[in-house]
């Protein structure tokens, strides 16, 4: 498994997930979206602390840089 995840993109989902953890817990968003939006967001954090998205490696994308010797 390689990482294919660069930092912007790491803290862009961090970011996210913890927004739309902040708006579930005021109840801002509840009911069925509510639970889809918290399970998207936990999707989004641990894809960020490991940096791998398995979605992207399906689209060919990778954000992050690569390393060069």
């Amino acid at each position: 498994m390689k990482t294919n995840m660069g930092s912007f993109d790491r803290i862009i989902r961090v970011l996210i997930a913890a927004i739309i953890g902040y708006l579930y817990y005021v109840h801002y968003i509840s009911g069925t979206l509510g639970i889809v939006l918290v399970v998207l967001a936990v999707v989004f954090a641990l894809t960020s602390f490991i940096g791998f998205c398995p979605l992207y490696t399906f689209l060919g994308i990778n954000t992050c840089k690569k390393k060069v010797t």
